[in-house]
């Protein structure tokens, strides 16, 4: 019987956008991508929920998130850094 390997959680970090419901902030993570056959750079982004227990975060805080078990419907990430400094 095969036993499933532990893979590490995925790590993100990203901008915050909202912070209007308690205990969830909307977070948004840019990424740049080349087109494959044009070779034009561009950026695509991204907004995951993410879970918070306690602090402030107003929008424009980065933070470091990473992924974890389903919290609800929409969110399966947790804050695991805030790095307090301003976009």
């Amino acid at each position: 019987m095969k036993q499933k390997s532990k893979t590490s959680p995925k790590k993100m970090r990203g901008t915050v956008v909202s912070n209007a419901t308690p205990k969830t902030l909307t977070v948004e993570v840019k990424r740049l991508v080349v087109h494959p056959i044009y070779k034009k750079r561009y950026t695509v982004s991204k907004r995951y929920k993410v879970h918070y227990e306690g602090g402030e975060y107003t929008p424009g805080v980065v933070v470091q998130f990473q992924e974890t078990r389903p919290l609800s419907k929409t969110k399966c990430w947790v804050v695991i850094d805030d790095t307090k400094k301003e976009v």
